[in-house]
């Protein structure tokens, strides 16, 4: 096992630079997950931690040691990849074999640790198929055991279930989850699905635009996000944004007065964006009132989209309900567990 250390990083391709000088600290045996929307720099981060992009400048470390200049092979990481990248005329045994053969490992000895790996992923039934007589999800299995059979330091995960189905997601999820907890090895994974951060993470690192935005455990970044961008961006429904002004030492947004969050002071008159998460907005005689836009029942709750005053509200209702489009409806935040943010930089106040 080996912690991941990111000291001024930075990418350029020519005149434009992607990553713009990060700090990060992965601890040793930790379940990292890097999230962000499409283009936000993740997947270039993890290529250089692999030594698959070059660095423009700044260090990357794995176990103290800087591997700036050390190729993929001789930097003990394994590496998981979004299209499996399996060997379509190799079976699975010697899917997962083949690295350690390309070492010269003897057959007897790739043939045990394939078979551990193997009795790990609930493959042994399958060593001697093809890749083309797999499931996405079995493929995806087989590639994670040509890592585990490499036993490297650190696991570099490119999001590797985004070409599965909804069910075999959530299922993936799980067995990496519980192949962390067995291993205790270092993973760093890529995802822009912010879901898969919130259940899979010990520390997740939001970016945005080649800078990281926010980095915690996951319910810290949901209960303290430290601007808009990530409040919008960790849970879901996202979080609803409101600008408003302080009046009185409450916040006005339109009509409606509603109580800042606890222990929030802020001055007279400042423009401030209101952050409410949807299962915390419930009916109230005073609030935000609108109309019943769109309703959306999941089976354990119900998802009531409102609009007042040219903006939609989500709220999220865990008993059922009996809305119509149409009707009416006064919302307002539950027992002020609201968040409060400038409105000119997005940060929370």
């Amino acid at each position: 096992m080996a912690e991941v250390t990111i000291r001024a990083l930075r990418k350029s391709y020519g005149g434009l630079e992607v990553i713009h000088g990060l700090d990060l600290d992965m601890p040793d045996g930790a379940f990292v997950v890097l999230v962000g929307p499409s283009g936000c720099g993740k997947s270039t981060l993890l290529r250089m931690i692999a030594g698959l992009e070059e660095v423009s400048a700044g260090d990357v470390l794995i176990g103290g040691k800087r591997v700036n200049n050390l190729p993929p092979s001789e930097r003990d990481i394994a590496m998981v990849f979004q299209n499996y990248a399996l060997y379509p005329h190799k079976t699975v045994a010697a899917n997962m074999g083949f690295a350690l053969k390309m070492r010269g490992m003897d057959k007897v000895t790739v043939r045990a640790k394939v078979e551990h790996a193997a009795g790990i992923l609930g493959l042994t039934p399958y060593l001697e198929r093809f890749p083309r007589a797999l499931s996405g999800g079995q493929r995806q299995r087989v590639a994670m055991g040509r890592a585990i059979v490499r036993d490297p330091r650190v696991f570099l995960f490119d999001e590797p279930l985004s070409n599965l189905d909804a069910k075999l997601r959530v299922q993936m999820r799980t067995e990496i989850k519980e192949l962390h907890q067995r291993l205790k090895t270092t993973i760093v994974y890529v995802t822009h699905d912010q879901i898969e951060a919130m259940t899979m993470a010990d520390q997740i690192v939001v970016m945005q635009g080649g800078r990281v935005e926010q980095v915690g455990a996951p319910l810290e970044l949901y209960d303290r996000p430290t601007n808009t961008f990530v409040a919008a961006f960790i849970g879901s429904p996202s979080m609803n944004l409101l600008d408003g002004i302080i009046k009185d030492g409450m916040v006005q947004v339109g009509d409606a007065r509603l109580a800042p969050p606890s222990g929030t002071t802020t001055h007279e008159g400042r423009e401030v964006t209101l952050g409410i998460r949807p299962e915390h907005l419930i009916e109230s005689s005073a609030g935000l009132t609108g109309t019943v836009a769109v309703i959306e029942p999941t089976g354990s709750e119900t998802h009531v989209i409102v609009r007042l005053a040219g903006r939609e509200v989500t709220a999220v209702f865990r008993n059922r309900v009996a809305f119509k489009p149409g009707d009416a409806i006064t919302l307002a935040p539950q027992d002020a567990s609201s968040h409060l943010f400038d409105k000119a930089t997005g940060k929370r106040i």
